[in-house]
């Protein structure tokens, strides 16, 4: 079964997630990777949208079944390997030459929340999913890149609220704060309002990817140079 999809709106490619809770695992990650570099190659594209055939969930994070089989088979090098790709991707979103729109019709938990602020701009509904990062309750830190990560979606006084209570967080609350575009009443409104505003970016690609790299230097730094101290020893999972 297909993980992920995407077609064509015009000249905004989405991306649809397929897979239910559409959790992260090396798979996912090698998938979006490539899907991301075939749209780059297709110039008729000028935004990109991220969306979730699930009716429940845009992403629940890191897949916690392949993560403690791996685990238990103390097979950490396939662990740092994945923490290394999942890098990958923040790295693709933040510098990619085109707007990345996450469509947020559903829960949005831990790296899937990550994954969603790493995107350059977010719509969510305002009628179903909370955006939540709980690793202050399933002791699980973060490292470098991804405090950046958050603080370029969040406010900082949210940002305090949101990383030290773990706090369910839904459309409205966050429209009101800044970090998604708009909170949009259910699916067809959310889509909608989400390619619609990924439609007026007709901006050259090359400046904008060199916005991206002035402007995203500091958490690129992060997670070049920062987070291999955490992941190399595996400090990243608390035990």
């Amino acid at each position: 079964m297909a993980i992920l999809e995407w077609k064509k709106e015009g000249t905004v490619a989405v991306i649809t997630m397929t897979n239910g809770e559409n959790r992260h695992n090396p798979d996912f990650a090698a998938l979006l990777m490539g899907t991301l570099d075939e749209i780059e190659k297709d110039t008729d594209v000028s935004s990109v949208v991220i969306a979730s055939s699930d009716e429940k969930n845009w992403s629940q994070g890191i897949d916690t079944n392949w993560l403690m089989a791996a685990y238990g088979k103390k097979d950490f090098q396939a662990i740092r390997d994945f923490l290394y790709g999942m890098n990958k991707i923040f790295k693709r979103i933040i510098l990619y030459p085109l707007p990345v729109i996450a469509a947020i019709n559903g829960h949005a938990f831990g790296n899937g929340a990550i994954l969603a602020c790493a995107c350059d701009y977010r719509f969510m509904r305002s009628d179903k999913g909370f955006f939540c990062f709980p690793e202050v309750d399933i002791n699980i830190p973060f490292l470098p890149g991804m405090v950046c990560i958050i603080r370029k979606a969040f406010p900082e006084y949210k940002v305090t609220e949101a990383v030290f209570s773990g706090k369910r967080m839904v459309g409205p609350e966050l429209e009101a704060d800044k970090v998604i575009v708009k909170a949009c009443q259910g699916q067809e409104e959310l889509m909608a309002a989400a390619i619609a505003f990924a439609g007026t970016f007709k901006k050259g690609r090359p400046i904008f990817g060199e916005l991206k790299k002035r402007f995203r230097r500091e958490i690129i730094n992060a997670i070049d140079n920062e987070d291999a101290a955490y992941i190399e020893p595996l400090s990243i999972i608390m035990r």
